[in-house]
């Protein structure tokens, strides 16, 4: 969850030192190389599953990997780290809406609470606690981009849900190298459009701790804490992700943390502590 939280700063110290697709391309053909070291084995065993789905395998690949890290890339040159960690931290309210849309799992009168108090801190970061933002319906653009990521991230996560019989490792190879593959137009796009910057050297620095922190160490060891002790515990720890998001941010960007931040964090995982204790036995 350090690891996730740290991806908010690093998209910020991004900006100006590296392009945001080229920025997508390189995190994910560098965890696909971390990946054919270390999990090769496992992908060989799993080969004839991952072709019978490959489309599902690009398609989620392509959102919740591509997509989601091109939008909050981009999205960092218009809003803070601080933002994005708190919007970020509404996942587990729209995940619960969309479980209940395409599966009709049950919602109690609590977790509905939960989710409206979790979107109010939402708007809250929205309208940099200004109400008369919310009458003019003045949002920040990169907030915007950060809300429409997060949502393509929760889509990501109900369509897990159908995932194919496969090993954890394989199944997060075969996302890694669908979201390498998307990433390359969208990069092709920066290079027509004149807007490609070549990593410098600050730049090279943050594509290495993206690449081996969120994009791979974030990433095995959340497979490693759910055989460990269970998807339920494990999951409630990303709650911690706006939390480290917001420390990293104030701490080492000197980033402010404004009152209103402070409450919209508080409502945000005040709702996915009331989602949770409403769910059913």
């Amino acid at each position: 969850m350090a690891c996730w939280g740290g991806n908010a700063v690093f998209s910020r110290l991004a900006v100006g030192e590296v392009s945001p697709m080229l920025l997508v391309s390189f995190r994910w053909f560098g965890a696909g190389v971390l990946l054919a070291i270390f999990a090769h084995k496992k992908i060989r065993h799993d080969w004839p599953v991952i072709l019978a789905n490959k489309w599902y395998l690009i398609a989620m690949g392509a959102i919740g990997f591509a997509i989601f890290n091109s939008l909050m890339y981009v999205a960092a040159h218009s809003t803070t780290a601080v933002n994005i960690g708190i919007i970020q931290g509404a996942m587990p309210a729209i995940v619960l809406i969309g479980a209940f849309l395409f599966y009709q799992t049950p919602v109690s009168r609590l977790q509905i609470m939960g989710v409206c108090v979790t979107f109010a801190g939402v708007i809250i970061v929205g309208i940099g606690g200004d109400l008369s933002h919310l009458a003019d319906l003045a949002l920040n653009h990169g907030d915007v981009l950060m809300l429409i990521a997060v949502f393509l991230y929760s889509g990501y996560t109900v369509g897990l849900r159908k995932r194919p019989q496969m090993s954890a490792l394989s199944l997060f190879s075969a996302f890694t190298f669908a979201a390498f593959i998307a990433s390359l137009p969208l990069t092709a796009t920066e290079i027509v459009t004149g807007q490609l910057i070549w990593p410098t050297a600050k730049g090279w620095v943050v594509v290495g701790l993206i690449m081996a922190l969120p994009s791979f160490i974030a990433q095995i060891s959340f497979i490693h804490s759910v055989a460990l002790v269970g998807p339920g515990r494990a999951g409630a720890f990303v709650n911690l992700v706006p939390v480290f998001a917001s420390i990293f941010a104030v701490g080492y960007l000197n980033e402010p943390f404004e009152i209103f931040h402070g409450i919209a964090l508080l409502m945000v995982l005040g709702g996915i502590w009331l989602s949770e204790r409403g769910k059913a036995p």
